[in-house]
């Protein structure tokens, strides 16, 4: 097969592009669409997971989450666990026959319900191909986002896999699907990293992608510490999208918060509120939910669903406000704008930029221990929540952020309060009050700082 980024001119014929054509019809409509993480090793189990979804009373789309076993690409290991019956944290969509995964999905995917693999691999060949034996178009990750968390694949490796994993979903054109693959890069580490860089990460992915032949995308924005600051965020990745990639449509789509959730229901309820809202005044597309259970354990689908109807309530209540124009200059954009230009301009080939930048040291991912990533850039939370550098490194934003004096050293106690900042934030209401037992079950009262007016009956 020929190189990703002449693969484009080999078909001409329109595709079906169900998943992206689907959140870009309901975005039209005016819904938000909402989307579980969710993933079960039962084929029973999945596709029960999956109606479960699809008849909540949202406008979602389904999610299949694939097994640690399968992201390392160790088939051996879920053979065992399957012919054993032990608990896998997923669905093993390789293991299983593409007629049982074309089971799962009978009956419940269709125009009206499109379906994405998330899988978080930085070798993720043998999941393309199975996903090409089953008729799904879309899915996630990429070269960068699902290298330096999540273990210690060389990101050379990574970016040679990725580029083969593009020219795998772009095989699915020949059967008349148009593949959509979602950038991670919005979401590195979860937390702690100043959204600068994540919109950077989540542009660059999706320009790699593009490059190799990729022209239905969406792009990630995890959130994180401060509303304002994440507003703008979103704002500044949907501007450079428009500014950098004119001939796709991506679509944005919002993460609730990945770091340490909050521990009470209440709290829960009230970040994933705050997520849905962040999402409703940008104009993003489509929000990944966390549940009530996420401090705690893997959630049921019941939880599952009623975040789903949580976040639609909240989304769907007035607004006071259009989403405003993404045109505006914010700092974020600045540091954003910046850092993408830097790296395009280290090679015309994405890839290769991506791995010299690293290099340089001109991509540098706060507390990430991975061996690639040069480890000297930090971060903290300031007095407002927002999130911003105290160490530079060799990041090529000078000029554009004042670091202020030399920060002492971050120690562990300092660590752990920056990363349990927003299950403070969020469950110190309920937990000072006497009368509110931890883990009660209210779910009303939700926190709104956007245009968004969310009654506290609303769910």
């Amino acid at each position: 097969m020929p190189r990703g980024d002449t693969a484009p001119d080999r078909y001409t014929t329109p595709c079906r592009d169900d998943f992206g054509d689907f959140v870009e019809r309901e975005h039209r409509a005016g819904r938000l669409v909402v989307q579980p993480r969710m993933g079960f090793a039962a084929p029973e189990a999945m596709r029960a997971g999956l109606l479960a979804t699809r008849n909540a009373a949202a406008t979602t789309v389904g999610t299949i989450t694939l097994d640690s076993y399968t992201r390392t690409g160790d088939r051996a290991a879920a053979d065992r666990a399957l012919r054993d019956g032990a608990d896998l944290n997923g669905y093993p969509l390789v293991n299983h026959s593409p007629a049982t995964t074309r089971a799962v999905l009978d009956g419940i995917r269709d125009r009206d319900f499109p379906v994405q693999v998330r899988h978080g691999s930085a070798a993720p060949q043998h999941i393309f191909r199975a996903l090409a034996k089953t008729g799904i178009a879309a899915t996630e990750g990429g070269p960068v986002s699902y290298c330096l968390p999540y273990g210690r694949t060389p990101l050379e490796q990574s970016v040679r896999n990725w580029q083969e994993g593009c020219e795998l979903a772009l095989g699915l054109r020949q059967f008349g699907l148009e593949p959509h693959l979602e950038t991670f890069g919005g979401c590195m580490l979860g937390q702690l990293c100043p959204p600068g860089m994540l919109v950077a990460m989540s542009v660059l992915e999706a320009l790699f992608f593009h490059h190799h032949g990729i022209r239905s995308l969406s792009v990630s924005y995890a959130q994180q510490t401060n509303f304002d600051q994440d507003r703008e965020a979103v704002l500044a990745l949907r501007r450079l999208c428009a500014e950098l990639l004119p001939d796709t449509r991506p679509h944005v789509v919002v993460y609730a918060y990945m770091g340490v959730y909050p521990a009470t229901p209440e709290g829960a309820f009230a970040l994933l509120g705050e997520a849905a809202g962040l999402a409703v005044a940008t104009g993003a597309q489509r929000l990944i939910v966390k549940t009530e259970a996420e401090a705690s354990r893997i959630p049921t689908v019941a939880e599952n669903v009623a975040a789903l109807e949580h976040a639609a309530t909240v989304a769907g209540a007035p607004s006071a406000a259009p989403p405003p124009d993404p045109g505006g200059d914010s700092q974020t954009y600045a540091e954003a704008a910046a850092l993408v230009e830097a790296v395009r301009n280290l090679h015309p080939d994405l890839g290769e930029a991506l791995l010299v930048a690293f290099r340089r040291g001109y991509l540098d991912i706060p507390y990430c221990l991975h061996p690639d990533n040069s480890g000297r850039t930090r971060s903290a939370i300031d007095a407002a929540g927002r999130l911003r550098w105290t160490a530079l490194g060799a990041l090529p934003l000078a000029g554009l952020v004042e670091t202020g004096p030399e920060q002492p050293a971050l120690t562990s106690s300092g660590l752990l309060t920056a990363l349990a900042h927003m299950r403070t934030r969020f469950d110190r209401p309920e937990l000072d009050d006497p009368r509110h037992p931890r883990g009660g079950t209210g779910r009303g009262r939700l926190v709104s700082r956007d245009p968004v007016h969310v009654s506290s009956s609303c769910y």
